[in-house]
């Protein structure tokens, strides 16, 4: 750095790793080279099947654990269709290593906290990780950006794009960029961007895609936020929470549907 240069304001990725998050940071990078990522671990199969248990029961429970281990297995059949999305948008699942990353167990921890304390970010992105607490909101002086790969505040939680084409609701498949508060992507509005997925997407495809046409929007958040432009709106329309799908109601969809 030149001794009259301004350092690149901090922007701050919080995630639990992966190909699609990976895109987003690598679209990100290119426009913010001072991004960072703070990486979590996953959460356990064995954590996330007991809090099922205790919401929706034994049977569901098992269902929708069926449903996660088929969608780790069965993604491995659709790499091909996953690297053509990520060629398509011009972006890259493989982590630059330019990227510095901080790895902690949870983001809701001590450590986490202390190094956002420590990093000073502009702004902080959230993507693909657990939901963040009371407490990590608190210690993050800064706007918090969430990419949640559904519309707002229709499909809220989890594989809302694949519940949009179940409800017959094609014109909702898309993506929200919001500002993170204490409920499940009940955030403000900063941006939303639809698609219409190939014939041959499914559950294994549809996070790729959605998250691929988020990069843009979200840079775009970025860089408001950096300048204190941000102009978020308040979701309107009936709000719905959604849970992963029981294995038997995605094969139900599946063979009378056609979306898998």
């Amino acid at each position: 750095m030149s001794s009259g240069s301004v350092p690149s304001p901090t922007v701050l990725v919080l995630t639990s790793g992966g190909f699609n998050p990976n895109m987003l940071i690598n679209g990100l990078f290119r426009s913010f080279p001072g991004l960072r990522v703070v990486e979590e671990q996953p959460e356990s199969k064995s954590v996330l099947l007991k809090r099922r248990i205790r919401r929706f029961g034994y049977v569901n429970a098992a269902g929708q654990l069926a449903t996660m281990v088929l969608s780790r297995f069965g993604k491995r059949f659709a790499e091909d269709r996953i690297q053509a999305i990520a060629r398509e948008h011009g972006l890259s699942g493989e982590r630059d290593p330019r990227v510095p990353v901080d790895h902690v167990e949870s983001l809701n921890d001590a450590a986490a906290h202390a190094l956002v304390a420590r990093l000073k970010p502009a702004v902080v992105v959230t993507v693909s990780c657990r939901i963040l607490s009371k407490a990590t909101l608190a210690a993050i002086p800064c706007p918090v950006i969430n990419l949640h790969s559904a519309i707002n505040p229709a499909y809220r939680g989890q594989m809302g794009g694949y519940w949009a084409l179940v409800s017959g609701d094609r014109d909702n498949f898309g993506s929200t960029i919001h500002l993170v508060d204490e409920g499940v992507d009940t955030g403000a509005v900063l941006h939303q961007v639809r698609t219409t997925p190939a014939r041959g997407d499914s559950m294994w495809t549809y996070p790729a895609l959605l998250t691929a046409i988020s990069v843009d929007p979200m840079r775009q958040a970025v860089e408001d936020a950096i300048h204190g432009t941000l102009k978020p709106t308040q979701a309107t329309g009936p709000s719905h929470l959604w849970f992963n799908v029981p294995i038997w109601t995605w094969l139900y969809h599946g063979l009378t549907k056609g979306i898998w």
